[in-house]
């Protein structure tokens, strides 16, 4: 797991079981279904196959951030007298380079639910504009995630 100081709130590698296991319902979406080496996490996940083709068996690693920013989120003045998030990443290319950089695939989304099945397992639910995700394991790799908070998923092959 990440660094207290670091914006990341989840780290691991998973290694894809099934993609579409419940029949293919989009045309440019799957789901995969993986599980994780280190933590021993089981991952749902809606993907864009178009912009990030993968297959079943292959390894990826996955990072989910509260921000984009590397060492973690820092707030600077707006000059109205409210504290901003600065700019990490822009179409134009003109704002400061961040984690996106390290990943091929990366998604902006909220997480929606937490579910606690027992005590010690719980499954942590995001959506990324429709995309979904569900990561359920001990609740003590999962700490560091809130309920309602914007989220980062990272991903990379």
């Amino acid at each position: 797991m990440a660094a207290t100081s670091s914006s990341l709130l989840f780290d691991d590698i998973f290694t894809i079981s099934a993609i579409d296991k419940e029949g293919k319902k989009f045309d440019r979406v799957s789901r995969l279904y993986a599980h994780s080496k280190n933590y021993d996490m089981d991952l749902t996940l809606d993907y864009n196959i178009e912009l990030f083709p993968l297959e079943s068996g292959q390894s990826f690693a996955l990072a989910l951030s509260s921000t984009l920013q590397r060492g973690g989120a820092s707030k600077i003045d707006g000059g109205d007298g409210e504290d901003k998030e600065q700019d990490v990443w822009r179409p134009d290319g003109k704002g400061r380079r961040g984690l996106e950089d390290d990943y091929d695939y990366v998604m902006y989304g909220k997480v929606y639910k937490f579910d606690g099945a027992t005590s010690e397992i719980v499954t942590v639910y995001a959506s990324f504009g429709g995309l979904l995700m569900s990561l359920t394991g001990s609740f003590r790799h999962l700490t560091s995630i809130v309920l309602g908070d914007p989220i980062y998923l990272l991903v990379r092959k």
